[in-house]
């Protein structure tokens, strides 16, 4: 089987779980001998770039050889375009550039004039939907379609017989080298603009959201709570959505000690890693960690990652009286992810809405005792995990509480919790979607 997958960020560059899964899944597909050839944008060395970065997959993990990194993706091909955003540049202009490239395919076809029309007509009305006829505003928007006139392009030069599009931002990638190529194409949704923006959604990232799904022949959900959402704000047909649940590495026995630097030898340690968004509630982490300190004096309460809401959680904690007892790291790389898992006696997760949640898995396989809301995908496969809904501050605060003042319900919480998530491998996801791939594969 060989897949033209499209992703729009890869380890170590990442801005949150969809680059680690795209590295997890394809390095089990690869050790499944999968062909793939991933499509990432071109980085654009500018300071600050509005997109995520693709390097070699030789910095992908520095804790192993070059040879471990090439073996374990063998059977992956990393494609960055060389394309770049052109001056003054439209959404509509890209379009046209599909539409050429849909034209010359035609024209080079053994067809008469009456079938060239036709199928012409047919494929640039799926080239249309891709890009969709607002004027978006924004360079994240010309750069989406942008993408997919380069995806197009390439997808002539490849060979393949399936097209992977991760996320919204590379489905009109996917449904423009499905126009240009005939091959059936499969979306996976991570997310959608509801987890991310609640009600107030942003009408055109749902438009191609839902355009990505129709066009699609199967839909990966990441969880049964995303694959309820498909079916019901995108109107898509339950037997088209498959659910595949995300993985994690094996990391080994990671229980070495960690020199827990500015913090007290005698202090706990409560771990909040994700993006600081509406999605991830880290206001309802600080409402908790105020009432534990409540009750509990020796705490620290450590918020890795970046985000729209960072200032304003900042000011939160600085207001409630207890900007000393939260640290705030910042967007954490590689070994400082380890170290901060290593270094954390309880990890929270309050998120408001949660297609799956990697995090908590990672925690798990540093043997840490994990607290999810019930809002959750991962909730669905966890069991030895303790469990809240994330508007329940009173309850989240009792069980992290619970947790920190009882050893034997920590080391249970530790032990079970590491040993579930052992079957929670990116081998058995890869499986899971090589299957989707074969029921819509049809060999020629």
């Amino acid at each position: 089987m060989k897949v033209f997958m499209l992703g729009w960020e890869f380890p170590p560059y990442i801005s949150g779980g969809l680059g680690t899964a795209c590295y997890g899944l394809t390095r089990a597909m690869s050790d499944l001998d999968v062909q793939i050839t991933f499509v990432v944008p071109k980085p654009i060395e500018v300071p600050q770039a509005s997109h995520v970065k693709m390097l070699s997959p030789l910095q992908v993990r520095p804790l192993e050889t070059e040879e471990q990194v090439l073996e374990s993706l063998k059977n992956v091909t990393f494609k960055a375009l060389d394309s770049t955003l052109q001056p003054y540049a439209t959404p509509e202009y890209y379009q046209q550039r599909i539409e050429e490239i849909i034209r010359h395919k035609f024209a080079r076809s053994e067809f008469t004039d009456a079938d060239r029309a036709l199928e012409i007509e047919q494929w640039e009305g799926l080239a249309h939907q891709s890009i969709g006829s607002g004027q978006y505003g924004g360079d994240m928007y010309t750069e989406v379609h942008r993408f997919a006139a380069a995806a197009a392009r390439l997808s002539l030069q490849e060979e393949f017989d399936v097209i992977h599009a991760h996320d919204w931002m590379t489905y009109p990638a996917g449904i423009a080298a499905a126009a240009v190529t005939g091959k059936p194409l499969v979306v996976h949704v991570h997310s959608t603009e509801f987890d991310r923006s609640g009600e107030f959604v942003n009408q055109m990232i749902y438009d191609i959201e839902r355009r990505g799904m129709h066009a699609a022949q199967k839909i990966i959900a990441v969880s049964y709570l995303t694959r309820n959402i498909i079916i019901s704000r995108y109107g898509v047909s339950g037997d088209k959505v498959e659910v595949v649940y995300n993985g994690v590495e094996q990391n080994g026995d990671n229980r070495a000690a960690f020199n827990k630097i500015g913090i007290q030898s005698d202090e706990k340690i409560v771990l909040f890693l994700g993006r600081i968004t509406m999605q991830k509630g880290p206001e309802y982490f600080l409402m908790a960690a105020r009432k534990v300190l409540e009750e509990i004096e020796n705490v620290k309460f450590v918020m890795a990652g970046t985000g729209d809401m960072m200032h304003r959680i900042i000011e939160m904690a600085a207001q409630m009286g207890i900007g000393h007892k939260v640290l705030f790291t910042g967007f954490l790389h590689g070994k400082d992810v380890q170290r901060v898992y290593e270094m954390a006696d309880l990890y929270v997760m309050p998120s408001v809405s949660e297609p799956f949640g990697i995090a908590p898995l990672e925690a798990l396989n540093y043997y840490v005792p994990v607290l999810i809301s019930k809002q959750s995908g991962v909730a669905e496969v966890l069991t030895h995990v303790l469990k809240v809904d994330f508007w329940d501050i009173t309850e989240m605060a009792n069980k992290i509480i619970a947790v920190l003042k009882y050893p034997p319900l920590q080391l249970t919480l530790r032990e079970h919790g590491n040993f579930e998530v052992r079957r929670l491998r990116w081998s058995g996801a890869a499986e899971k979607c090589l299957k989707v791939y074969n029921e819509i594969f049809q060999p020629v």
